[in-house]
């Protein structure tokens, strides 16, 4: 129950954002006693019990640069304790810091703007606003509440191992949640200045340059994203969670954990955690997103989903799908007239261990509208009986072409498919792509093995995710030959063996899975 000794205004303004298609960002889903010494076991409890000591609220909401200022809420109470609610302001208009302060929440209420929008160029109207997150600190929201890093300013969410940053759901703090909870705010966008393609304005613009803009809610207030400084910095994530995301704001409309929307170079993201998003755990529209160690749990539609001219580069992923929900575990672009628009998208994935688990109508893997794909060092473990890879469109499987920046048909290598169908048939409009010319592309690459090849591959992982024999004697790719960015490796899958342990301490475990020794469950707010 709730307990407020103010009132807490809960609503939301109403916003109308576009659905997932040419001109917008979202996509569409598919339906819809911590102690920081003494974690919990890894089985959670559907409502954590109280801790031996509970928290007690902060005496009031700290000083903030911004002269907008922090609204003190009065107090919200859970089975973790009382707390201080600090709303923060609609719009930040000045460089400011949320401290951790124990006994204190902070709140989004509807739309947060980091800064205002400065357009598709810098210039000295820019805002130039950096809201930084202090480690350990939480901050929640409901309904169509959201994040939004704008153009020209940025985020320092900057957590640390033991003392992560996170983003969760009013119903969190309230102790309400289940390990299938989902959908309860928004989510965090990041929006910046790098090259984009599925232009909002259609042929008025050419992809690829200044003009080439894209929207991710189109209110009254729109918040776009795209330009042509491929460098651009829109900030830090790291050593953050993301809990209960994805809100439906109208017909397959809502957002994802994660969306990023033109972001440059200069970004930074890693040790990224997802946690039940009902739309997409992580979805990247254009830019470049550079990542490692990125944790995706229980999106109920895709799980990586890149599109618009992303240059995606991901090493150390852990994605695991809920029992019957979800999508795909990555859906690669999209299928429409702008397959050959620059720049083309180009996702590189090394050491990733994906679990899917979904019905057997879904692919693990989608990879479509003439998108670049890489795939290394890696290993798919369908529990069901989907198939793990499919590929739709001659564009996608034709040969290399320097002058559509075009590599060629997708690039498989030390690749192993544990699955009951390793292939499915794809299509070109109303045609069907034999599952054989998906095989055939797999079998192109070195070190690709499914159940059934001369060498075969079966899954021998531990606690989900942990390599066990099998993976252990996995021939390996040198990833850098893909890209300076991967790290050099000798294994393949994303957790080495037992004593790898970077996915340990600053996430948080569910029935669908368990990190081990950290912060405690996902239903419960961690207590320092």
């Amino acid at each position: 129950m709730t307990l407020f000794h103010r009132t807490l205004i809960l609503g939301c303004s109403t916003l109308a954002l576009a659905g997932c298609g040419a001109d917008e960002i979202s996509s569409p889903g598919t339906g819809g006693n911590v102690i920081i010494n003494n974690p919990p076991a890894p089985t959670p409890t559907p409502t954590p019990a109280p801790t031996s000591t509970l928290v007690t609220p902060a005496t009031g909401c700290p000083t903030i640069a911004d002269p907008q200022q922090l609204t003190d809420d009065g107090t919200i109470t859970g089975p973790t304790g009382e707390y201080r609610v600090c709303t923060m302001p609609a719009r930040f208009n000045a460089s400011s810091t949320l401290p951790y302060v124990e006994g204190l929440l902070y709140r989004m209420n509807g739309r947060v703007d980091v800064g205002t929008d400065g357009g598709a160029t810098a210039s000295s109207a820019d805002t130039n606003v950096t809201l930084t997150i202090a480690p350990g600190a939480i901050v929640y929201a409901s309904g169509s509440s959201f994040l939004m890093v704008n153009r020209g300013n940025r985020i320092n969410a900057t957590g640390t191992a033991s003392r992560p940053i996170v983003f969760t759901s009013r119903d969190n703090v309230l102790g309400l949640n289940s390990d299938s909870s989902s959908g309860q705010w928004g989510g965090v966008v990041l929006a910046g200045r790098a090259q984009i393609t599925d232009c909002l304005n259609g042929n008025a613009a050419s992809a690829g340059t200044v003009d080439c803009e894209r929207q991710v809610e189109g209110a009254v207030d729109p918040a776009r994203f795209g330009g042509v400084t491929n460098n651009d910095n829109s900030g830090t994530l790291s050593f953050v969670q993301i809990r209960y995301s994805g809100f439906v704001l109208s017909g397959n409309n809502e957002l994802q954990s994660l969306t990023t929307g033109g972001t440059g170079t200069g970004t930074t993201f890693n040790n990224i955690m997802s946690f039940n998003s009902s739309d997409d755990g992580v979805e990247f529209f254009g830019g470049f997103v550079n990542a490692k160690n990125l944790i995706v749990v229980g999106a109920e539609d895709d799980m990586l989903d890149t599109d618009t001219g992303a240059k995606t580069n991901l090493q150390y992923v852990i994605a695991v799908q809920r029992s019957n929900a979800g999508d795909t575990i990555i859906e690669s672009d999209s299928t429409n007239v702008f397959a050959d628009s620059l720049p083309r998208q180009n996702t590189q994935i090394s050491n990733a261990t994906f679990i899917h688990r979904n019905s057997a109508a879904n692919p693990a893997i989608r990879i479509r509208g003439g998108a670049d794909y890489a795939i290394v060092n890696s290993v798919l473990v369908a529990e069901s009986n989907s198939a793990c890879l499919r590929i739709d469109d001659t564009e996608t499987y034709r040969a290399a072409n320097a002058g559509l920046q075009d590599l060629g048909a997708p690039r498989f290598n030390s690749l192993g498919f544990d699955c009951a169908t390793p292939f499915r048939s794809g299509s070109v409009g109303s045609t069907t792509i034999p599952a054989s010319d998906a095989e055939a592309v797999f079998n192109a690459g070195t070190n690709n093995r499914t159940r059934t090849t001369a060498t075969p591959y079966t899954s021998t992982l531990s606690m989900t995710f942990i390599n066990g024999a099998n993976e252990t004697g996995y021939p390996v790719f040198d990833a850098t030959t893909l890209s300076s960015f991967f790290d050099a490796v000798t294994y393949v899958g994303a957790v080495q063996n037992a004593a790898d342990d970077w996915y340990t301490g600053w996430t948080c475990n569910s029935a669908t899975v368990s990190f081990g020794t950290n912060i405690g469950d996902c239903t419960s707010l961690p207590v320092y």
